[in-house]
């Protein structure tokens, strides 16, 4: 078992809870996802933080952006300036199954962001 938390995130992942290995939250909410959700969020969150990575030397101090991402089930966002950002997400599965909702703040969705990585090896033997 992997905990980890800090101001404003966790996350925990326990492959012997399958199929609900991963568990992540916020200061006031936290939601458990089986494998492939969990490797869906980390690669989006991975691919909106590439994006605005990449868009940061284009951006003013004072400009703001979002950034979208969807697959499948999943849509995220991210908003913020320059330097700081938040995630949001929206899980809407299959009829009969649950969904979900959740966000970091800019405060902790940097963090949140990077302890994820580490997980993608582990998570992909899950699946």
């Amino acid at each position: 078992m992997r905990v980890e938390d800090a101001q404003g995130w966790r996350l925990v992942l326990d492959p012997a809870r399958h199929p609900f290995v991963l568990l992540v939250g916020s200061t006031d909410w936290a939601a458990e996802l089986r494998a492939p959700e969990a490797l869906a969020l980390l690669q989006g969150i991975a691919t909106l933080t590439a994006q605005h990575g990449a868009l940061t030397d284009q951006l003013l101090d004072e400009e703001a952006i979002e950034l979208e991402w969807e697959r499948g089930p999943l849509w995220m966002a991210l908003e913020g300036d320059r330097t700081a950002w938040s995630l949001r997400f929206v899980l809407s599965p299959d009829d009969g199954q649950r969904g979900l909702e959740g966000a970091w703040s800019a405060a902790a969705a940097a963090a949140f962001a990077a302890a994820l990585v580490p997980l993608e090896a582990p998570l992909q033997g899950l699946v």
